[in-house]
């Protein structure tokens, strides 16, 4: 994943209060922490961010421009208002050029399993160590073709090079099954209750 580049300004007011001037202000109050440094408070250009991790995800990572320094961060944690779907508040983790930090990552489920089977995703994502400036936005498993009763664990997923698994190897992923048949006594109870409707019709 490509660092981004972002210019940020230091936040001086602090509180609810603040942090809602800084968002009709068109920012997002964040904190920058790390590397035994002092937090710091700041706040990122609203439609920028939200660009950059639409682009690249929310592992993105960031150059920061912060008053003429620049400063390597990882987006952390990402806090979305439930009801109105904005960003609230961004968590940045500082990080240096070679350092490997531990990142969760998506899993994404490509091709088409044998016909007549269903495909169930056991887990999203994977969490990996991996060196900053390289974390995959995605990892790709493949069921194409793969019949009923086939199982791929996290040990069995391909991870790009320098990447290592954190999750249990024996974790399931996903799971290839036949289509569960329709119980008998649900059979029975879907029958009886035509019949009524029926009965109740006529």
């Amino acid at each position: 994943m490509s660092e981004v580049r972002l210019s940020v300004e230091p936040r001086t007011e602090f509180g609810k209060g603040a942090a809602r001037r800084t968002r009709r202000a068109g920012k997002i109050p964040a904190v920058l922490y790390g590397h035994g440094t002092d937090p710091r408070h700041l706040a990122l250009p609203a439609i920028e961010f939200a660009r950059v991790i639409r682009e690249n995800g929310s592992n993105a990572v960031l150059t920061l421009d912060v008053e003429s320094n620049t400063e390597l961060a990882l987006t952390k944690t990402i806090t979305v208002h439930p009801l109105k779907n904005y960003i609230e508040h961004v968590d940045l983790l500082v990080v240096k050029r070679g350092e490997k930090v531990t990142v969760d990552v998506h899993v994404v489920v490509t091709g088409d399993a044998a016909p007549g089977t269903l495909v169930h995703q056991d887990m999203d994502a994977v969490s990996v160590e991996v060196e900053a400036l390289h974390i995959p936005e995605q990892v790709e498993v493949s069921v194409e073709g793969l019949e009923a009763g086939s199982q791929i664990t996290a040990g069995q997923l391909t991870l790009p090079a320098g990447a290592e698994l954190l999750t249990d190897p024996e974790a399931l992923v996903v799971a290839v099954a036949e289509p569960q048949a329709e119980a008998p006594e649900e059979e029975a109870a879907a029958g009886e209750a035509e019949g009524e409707s029926e009965a109740a019709a006529e």
